[in-house]
């Protein structure tokens, strides 16, 4: 029997693309409290260090050397690296390097990873047009707040169905940051919403594969190249994300016009930004916590019979692989996520390396997980509970995880992770000096000093 899935269009929805236009093309440069402008701060830092660290990983080095069969020309230039390319190609670039490791910034309402496209497409665009610092942060803030509320708005039916929600937005969110950093006037803004409206980008099955960090970059570019093609007359449908035929009501059975114009202007969705403790989805980072603590009250692979964890069914069905084959599927695996916790106390990048996924201990430390779905449980927490081998039984729940809205990360502990990813890259000197240029960002009259300290001059 035929079933039914049709959802009834709204012909009634109010302007969204011309409101949103509007709203990036009008909006007073720093207008928003003094906490958006540090949160703008945090975000750009953390999503740098990301993209620096993951420079030379093997997906980033397969992306440039695709990018240059272009023969494309030197404009821009790529994080932590010697290499100059086009703008397109650099958008592309950083937005892979900055989401290989999964450790970018997470806006938890939508699980949208927003810097990825977004400062990817205006670092590429800032450094060609001579940007200010100041224009980037307006830039970032306004383009990250279009990419989440179309998120929210969207999520979860959107994401349920299939989508990776950081590409399907990011498209939309780059190329309004790309809009404003140009200068667009209100209908050329709304020309490059449109424009990338038709460009979301992205689906879940492709996570724990060198193309889910694709996502962010395709969004940048794709951004990137709106935002361009407006500038130069090149036209879209002025309601390509409301109508019954746009790209809300086509990619998502969920239409909450609310969401977008809500407090628009006054409420900031980068607010809203989180930033991982952990290089791995989310999801998993309640259990890891769990997994620390117990760590750290004498839980060890030789004691420990059996970790029983429970935890949201999401977790599960984003994380649920029992045996990863390595580092990017481990960040997939809450298997893996656990053990990490208690063999190391910790679960950066260096704990997703191939050769530790494969490692023997770990793989049978990843055997006495037993995870059960217990829907009870919020999908930002975990219950853990350790039967050692002695009959001990330790227990610990997290709420909210470290890296939450609820127990943030510090800016402290945001310029550790940074180090941490780019001293191996850059050098300490050379990155301390990266850290307090990205602090001093909103004064910056350019971004030749920024770049300089976030490449290489030799390989």
């Amino acid at each position: 029997m035929a079933i039914n899935t049709k959802v009834e269009a709204d012909h009634n929805a109010p302007e969204i693309t011309k409101i949103l236009a509007e709203f990036v093309a009008n909006h007073p440069s720093n207008g928003w409290h003094p906490s958006v402008d540090h949160e703008a701060h945090r975000t750009f830092l953390n999503w740098l260090g990301c993209g620096i660290g993951a420079c030379q990983h093997e997906s980033v080095i397969a992306s440039i050397a695709a990018m240059q069969e272009f023969s494309p020309a030197q404009q821009a230039s790529l994080l932590g690296r010697i290499e100059r390319i086009d703008m397109a190609g650099a958008a592309l670039i950083n937005g892979i390097s900055s989401h290989t490791f999964d450790f970018d910034d997470t806006h938890l309402k939508t699980i949208i990873h927003p810097a990825g496209p977004v400062a990817s497409a205006l670092l590429a665009l800032a450094e060609h047009t001579q940007a200010s610092g100041r224009q980037v942060l307006d830039a970032l803030i306004l383009g990250i707040d279009v990419a989440c509320r179309i998120g929210n708005a969207m999520y979860p039916n959107h994401y349920d169905r299939g989508w990776h929600i950081t590409g399907s937005t990011g498209s939309v969110g780059a190329a309004a940051a790309c809009a404003r950093l140009l200068g667009l006037n209100v209908i050329q803004t709304q020309m490059a919403i449109g424009i990338a409206a038709s460009q979301p980008i992205g689906f879940r099955e492709q996570f724990g594969t060198m193309t889910k960090p694709f996502h962010p970059g395709g969004a940048a570019r794709a951004g990137l190249t709106s935002a361009l093609l407006a500038k130069h007359g090149f036209t879209a449908s002025p309601t390509a994300l409301e109508a019954p035929r746009g790209m809300i009501q086509s990619i998502s059975t969920k239409f909450d016009w609310s969401e977008i114009t809500t407090e628009l202007g006054q409420r900031f969705e980068i607010s809203f930004n989180t930033y991982k403790p952990f290089a791995c989805g989310i999801v998993i980072h309640p259990s890891i916590d769990a997994c620390v603590q117990l760590r750290n009250q004498g839980v060890t692979v030789d004691n420990l019979e059996r970790l029983e964890l429970r935890v949201h069914s999401l977790v599960l069905e984003l994380t649920g692989k029992k045996t990863p084959r390595d580092g990017l599927e481990g960040k997939f695996s809450v298997y893996h996520g656990c053990a990490a916790g208690i063999v190391f106390g910790c679960a950066a990048e260096d704990e997703f390396h191939d050769d530790i996924v494969n490692r023997p201990d770990m793989v049978a430390l990843r055997a006495k997980v037993l995870a059960t779905v217990d829907d009870t449980i919020d999908e930002a927490a975990a219950d853990v509970t350790a039967y050692l081998k002695d009959g001990q039984k330790l227990h610990v729940r997290v709420e909210r995880a470290i890296g939450s809205l609820e127990n943030p990360m510090t800016d402290k502990h945001l310029e550790a992770k940074f180090e941490g990813l780019s001293n191996p890259i850059l050098g300490q000197s050379q990155t301390r000096q990266l850290i307090q240029t990205c602090w001093d960002l909103k004064n910056q009259p350019h971004l030749e000093q920024l770049l300089k300290l976030a490449t290489k001059s030799s390989l």
